[in-house]
């Protein structure tokens, strides 16, 4: 089973203008990204795939796989699906150009073991709120997923209401996905549904068309990079690393 990685990296962002070239501790935003997939052993190659040459061209300084992909393309899973006319695989996991924080282990859990028999593999993670502040941000997208982790609905909005217990957890997207060819073909042949258009949310085009993604739970700390304070917040971090990384290391 081949499996591969693919870093869908825009220029434009409505937020945050350039945010894959962003510095963060000397290096841009992109190469964190890469780095942590080219880790995962199950990924046989990884690519970066941009629709813009500025892109493109840090890729090649940085000796990042990359390919260039249409700017026409409305969403993300629209960038894999072309990417999968040019390079063959048996499976394309996505991981979020932006989120450096990201770790290979957590990467490597959305892979499937074996994909024998499924005519649609698509396959999330997902991990609980840890600050209260995020549960409320209609940035980061809810799932409410049955015991099996098939996933039932994802809102911007707080789900499930707590109506008769607040005893459980909120949790939310995780920006690694993974999908065989033909759940790809699926989804950028079955027009928007309005639930996708009312939240905004690709992936909703699957449930509302009867196919349970399935999400994973994991222990994650990743964080998305839409703002400057989240970009902040990420070089912080990061640069924190470095530093007890650095005096292990003297040590």
């Amino acid at each position: 089973m081949k499996v591969i990685g693919v870093i869908p990296a825009r220029y434009q962002s409505s937020r945050l203008p350039g945010k894959p070239l962003a510095d963060i501790c000397g290096k841009p935003m992109v190469w964190w990204v890469y780095q942590q997939a080219k880790k995962v052993e199950q990924l046989e190659e990884v690519y970066v795939a941009t629709d813009d040459e500025r892109i493109g061209s840090v890729c090649k300084q940085q000796d990042i796989p990359y390919v260039m992909t249409s700017k026409d393309n409305p969403t993300h899973l629209n960038r894999i699906y072309e990417v999968s006319g040019k390079i063959d695989a048996d499976l394309y996991t996505v991981i979020c150009g932006d989120e450096p924080l990201i770790k290979s282990e957590v990467i490597g859990a959305v892979i499937p073991e074996s994909i024998d028999g499924q005519r649609y593999v698509a396959r999330a993670l997902m991990r609980q709120f840890t600050d209260p502040a995020e549960v409320v941000d209609p940035g980061n997208i809810k799932i409410a997923a049955n015991d099996n982790g098939e996933c039932i609905f994802l809102s911007r909005s707080p789900i499930p209401f707590p109506y008769k217990t607040v005893l459980f957890s909120y949790r939310k997207i995780v920006g690694i996905e993974c999908y065989n060819k033909a759940a790809l073909e699926f989804f950028v042949n079955t027009p928007a549904g309005r639930l996708e258009r009312i939240e905004d949310i690709a992936i909703l085009r699957f449930m509302e068309n009867g196919i349970r993604m399935h999400f994973t739970l994991v222990d994650s700390n990743a964080l998305s990079v839409d703002t400057q304070n989240d970009l902040e917040k990420v070089r912080l971090l990061i640069g924190q690393r470095l530093q007890a990384e650095g005096r292990a290391t003297a040590g």
